[in-house]
């Protein structure tokens, strides 16, 4: 099943059982989708792409959330809880450090990388590999410990 049907009939119970909030979050996540095929000049988004555009989305919220915890907006901070976990409902399941750590260091052996200087190399070769299921930030830190 795509995404976007996925959504679709998400949004369609989501109507059903009057959650607004998840509804909104639904219809935000589709426009974006629908936005990023209009700059492609595509129908359907691949499952690469779709996945970009979700990683894009929660990545903002989670940014947001650091900003709105700091400036101490427990109101925003509350909603931002809430959109966030909508939007994990359709990303795919997250490794665990153990996991991305054995996947950086098989990449590493792949390309031969031995000091800090190939870390560009290492990180273009394994975040398609990891691509939706783990963290730019987790990743990039792995990469770091493993080149030192």
């Amino acid at each position: 099943m795509s995404l976007l049907t996925r959504l679709n009939d998400d949004m369609k119970q989501a109507m059903k059982n009057k959650e607004k909030e998840r509804l909104t979050v639904i219809r935000m996540v589709k426009a974006s989708l629908q936005n990023e095929g209009i700059k492609h000049g595509k129908q359907e988004l691949s499952q690469d792409e779709e996945l970009t555009v979700l990683a894009r989305e929660l990545k903002q919220r989670k940014d947001s959330l650091l900003e709105f915890e700091k400036a101490g907006r427990t109101d925003l901070v509350d909603k931002l809880k809430n959109e966030i976990v909508v939007l994990e409902t359709y990303m795919p399941e997250q490794l665990s450090e153990e996991e991305v750590i054995e996947i950086v260091k098989a990449t590493i052996s792949e390309i031969g990388a031995s000091s800090k200087a190939d870390m560009g190399k290492v990180m273009s070769a394994v975040m398609p590999k990891l691509k939706g299921k783990a963290e730019g930030s987790l990743v990039n830190k792995v990469v770091a410990q493993q080149l030192s």
